[in-house]
């Protein structure tokens, strides 16, 4: 097996625990990139010629390498053993199989992720290193859950930055354009053929929970709803109406449909546009609404964006806090890495001030136990959302 080399003081992070391995890490004059195929298993040695594990290596990207293992390389043996790790944890804390089977580094598999809709399988791949051992994951999946259909979903933008080709295709069984699930209790339906990414955002269902306690006879509005994650959970809890907005129409079908689902399609209103824009006009004709779910894509996906995104979540959550009413419930996510949980607070805390309106936090919280979170590599926490009531008195 190939041998790559680490500049001196390079093996610190991962002797930590991390795995990630950067190309300038590297000692090409010793141990040169060129050459490797994507995707190629290699064993990394410290300067001192100590081997350090085992990884997946592309050439071609800055994190040229990620360790898949300490003691040797990711067989098919043992790539069963973490699909077997990975389905122990969601069984210990997710009573329904309707999760993210499979969360990438956190779970030992970079660059792979599978999310389970009951006996359906939606599978993203990501990398050079799991496109090589896809046989032996779909394999590892079918042996292990038995599942009537698993749908591959590789037609996604992280494709494109590994030079990976785009396709979507039903690799076992059959899985139907929207897959039945279950999430927080309530019977959902998710588009996993023609949605985002595997069709549906399991990372807040802790969120959408708390949430859902709150709800009961009020009035949501639901920003940048998608699928009705968070506006049909909330008819299903009591809410008396909801109103979803989302630039897709065919998303806003979507929340219909699982409004239906719920019988709850009455109390369902549904505005096409960009959320910015329904809001100013939402403002201007005078709406109010005692809870408020703001939970934007992410506005910045890297560091150069800092400045325009964090401008853009203030600009949002301004607007969010002007159509909520006195002692109304504001959920305010976000999904960039790159914006810290306390720098959103920040923004929060900024907005409110700008409006002369007095704000209290009355809880935060990330993502689910199906995200986890790997102690050493802080990129696998990404997820934040602040509960933010708004006081009928002025600051």
């Amino acid at each position: 097996m190939q041998q790559l080399i680490l500049n001196p003081r390079a093996e610190r992070r991962l002797k930590l625990g991390h795995l990630w391995i950067y190309s300038n890490e590297v000692d090409t004059g010793r141990s040169p990139l060129k050459g490797l195929a994507p995707g190629s298993q290699c064993e990394i040695l410290d300067s001192k010629g100590k081997s350090l594990g085992h990884a997946l290596v592309n050439p071609n990207q800055l994190i040229c390498g990620r360790l898949v293992s300490r003691k040797g390389p990711l067989t098919a043996k043992l790539l069963k053993r973490r699909l077997e790790s990975a389905l122990a944890l969601r069984e210990r804390y997710f009573p329904h199989p309707s999760y993210r089977m499979v969360y990438g580094d956190s779970d030992g598999l970079p660059g792979l992720v599978v999310d389970r809709f009951g006996d359906y399988l939606v599978v993203q791949v990501s990398s050079w290193g799991m496109e090589n051992l896809l046989p032996d994951i779909v394999d590892g999946l079918i042996a292990l859950l038995k599942p009537a259909g698993i749908l591959l979903r590789n037609d996604h933008q992280g494709r494109k930055v590994e030079e990976l080709p785009a396709l979507s295709e039903v690799v076992h069984g059959e899985v139907p354009e929207m897959a039945p699930f279950e999430e927080n209790g309530v019977p959902l339906l998710a588009p996993v053929y023609a949605g985002q990414k595997t069709g549906w955002f399991y990372d807040h269902r802790d969120n959408r929970a708390r949430l859902n306690q709150w709800v009961k006879g009020r009035k949501v509005l639901d920003l940048f709803s998608y699928a009705g994650g968070w506006g049909v959970q909330a008819l299903a809890y009591g809410a008396s109406e909801v109103t979803c907005v989302d630039a897709s129409g065919q998303a806003l079908d979507w929340c219909e449909e699982n409004a239906t689902l719920n019988r709850r399609q009455d109390d369902l209103i549904t505005i096409q546009g960009k959320a910015v824009d329904a809001m100013k006009e939402l403002i201007a004709e005078g709406h109010r609404y005692d809870a408020i779910v703001l939970d934007p894509p992410a506005f910045i996906k890297r560091r150069k964006d800092q400045k325009a995104g964090e401008s853009a979540y203030r600009h949002i959550n301004e607007l969010a806090l002007r159509l909520l009413e006195k002692n109304g419930l504001l959920v305010s996510a976000s999904c960039s890495m790159h914006l810290e949980s306390d720098t959103l607070l920040e923004i929060l805390r900024g907005a409110g001030r700008h409006l002369d309106k007095s704000i209290s936090i009355i809880g935060s919280g990330g993502q689910g136990a199906d995200h986890p979170v790997h102690p050493a590599i802080p990129e696998t926490r990404y997820l934040k959302a602040h509960f933010v009531h708004l006081s009928g008195t002025q600051q």
